[in-house]
């Protein structure tokens, strides 16, 4: 869309100018920050999405105040425990078979005590692996996500006919997922050309996978917003929405990716 003199739109300039400012910050935050830093900034960045998430939850402000804490104290225990793995795991199981199911069989305010505990599984392993990753790791993954949503959208709007999952997410098409996990299996395999020890097979079923569960966090964190009567999950980055509405796929994808690591790199 254009304004006047072929200007871009309030609602468009707002969106890349806030899209140019979470890039640099994420990679200042990344390639800068000494570990304990970041390791606070994820918490603060956990406490904001906990908070969008416990008013999907249909929190008051004080308990969504209060839950946006315990995310935060979360991490940060978590992040100087031992259970990273096992942390990675329970992520893993939720996204690959809970998820889904739940999905299939509907989210539905009905279901809002289970969706609490579920808030600290979708964001607390995400910035856990954000630490654990190494910063060129982190933006591969987040490379892959952004190149399978992109590559989806324009699938879609080229050639899609068939809806992926009316009830949750109309725009969303199966011929627009099957563009983005094409466009995540070329991007996986440009970037493992380019690195030593890639063990191929492993290497593309994990891309496959990820590119998928990519879509799967999209479209489950529409439900929960479905299911709350919301279009957004926050305000808080103009253009964009909430916190929520920009790590969607980031959940699904990264703690798994930080799980799959040393299956899928030789030493």
């Amino acid at each position: 869309m254009t304004g006047p003199a072929g200007r871009p739109s309030g609602a468009l300039a707002a969106r890349v100018a806030t899209a140019a400012v979470l890039i640099a910050a994420l990679l200042a935050a990344l390639f800068l920050l000494p570990r304990p830093w970041l390791v606070a900034l994820l918490a603060a960045v956990c406490a904001l999405g906990g908070f969008e998430w416990a008013k999907l939850c249909r929190f008051g402000k004080a308990a969504a105040w209060a839950y946006a804490i315990a995310m935060a104290f979360g991490l940060i225990a978590l992040y100087n425990s031992t259970l990273w793995q096992a942390a990675f795991i329970v992520s893993a199981i939720f996204w690959i078979a809970v998820a889904p199911l739940w999905m299939w069989r509907g989210v539905s305010e009905r279901h809002l005590k289970a969706l609490a505990v579920v808030g600290f599984v979708a964001l607390i392993p995400t910035g856990l692996a954000m630490a654990a990753l190494a910063p060129l790791q982190v933006l591969l993954v987040l490379g892959l996500v952004w190149i399978a949503d992109t590559a989806a959208y324009f699938t879609g709007r080229a050639w899609g006919r068939h809806k992926l999952a009316p009830s949750i997410s109309p725009g969303k098409t199966r011929e627009g997922a099957i563009g983005g996990l094409l466009g995540a299996l070329a991007y996986a395999i440009i970037c493992g050309a380019l690195v030593e020890g890639v063990r191929w097979l492993p290497y593309l079923a994990a891309a496959a996978l990820l590119a998928v569960l990519s879509i799967l966090g999209d479209l489950f964190e529409s439900a929960v917003k479905r299911q709350a009567a919301v279009k957004d999950s926050g305000a808080l980055l103009p253009g964009h929405g909430g916190i929520l509405d920009r790590v969607d796929s980031a959940t699904a994808t990264l703690p798994l990716a930080a799980l799959m690591l040393p299956w899928i790199v030789g030493k």
